[in-house]
């Protein structure tokens, strides 16, 4: 398949680059430090098993939930873009 201009495998080095960039985004939000012992959010107890399943934790699982839900209605982003933009 001819492809102009780009390099061989370029195509897979895009996919590795995205993939890369998700892990990191990933692992950038993950909590740390000291857990709380209520919601930050709504002061709801956290459960001392959330707490040590997940170390700094600082919402509840409804929060965290909401929160979760929130992030994924806004996604990621397409890097090659739409072919109908």
């Amino acid at each position: 398949m001819a492809t102009g201009w780009a390099q061989d495998g370029a195509v897979q080095d895009q996919i590795d680059d995205t993939v890369e960039e998700a892990v990191q985004r990933a692992r950038s939000q993950l909590p740390s430090g000291k857990s709380l012992i209520h919601c930050e959010e709504c002061d709801a107890a956290i459960p001392q098993a959330r707490r040590n399943a997940l170390p700094g934790v600082r919402l509840c699982v409804t929060c965290q939930a909401a929160l979760d839900e929130a992030q994924i209605k806004h996604g990621g982003f397409n890097r090659r873009g739409s072919k109908d933009s």
